[in-house]
């Protein structure tokens, strides 16, 4: 499941779709948000990324620049993560970055 719901992340971001990105992650996130593991917590960063772009189409910027601290906040995870998915979350992050460029 954690493969499906990473590419549907990376879909959904790709078409510009961030309400969904957000609830592909978030159905990952939610059942394990108890957990302080590296991978949760960047799932959570992750996922505000995708909240910070939807405010941004909005129109909400103050509001996307604060949800985008959330994101740089827990990106650090992304160097401390042991998961079999570490290359997708490099790549997430990459895309997010991107992303965030181009809206910005």
């Amino acid at each position: 499941m954690t493969q499906i719901k990473i590419d549907e992340f990376a879909k959904c971001l790709r078409e510009e779709r961030f309400y969904d990105a957000h609830e592909a992650l978030e159905a990952l996130w939610f059942p394990r948000r108890s957990e302080k593991s590296a991978e949760v917590m960047l799932i959570k960063g992750l996922i505000n990324a995708a909240v910070s772009f939807e405010l941004i189409k909005r129109g909400r910027i103050p509001q996307s620049k604060k949800v985008w601290q959330n994101y740089l906040k827990y990106r650090q995870f992304l160097f401390k993560i042991d998961s079999p998915y570490l290359n997708d979350y490099y790549q997430l992050s990459r895309d997010v970055e991107l992303l965030a460029q181009k809206l910005n």
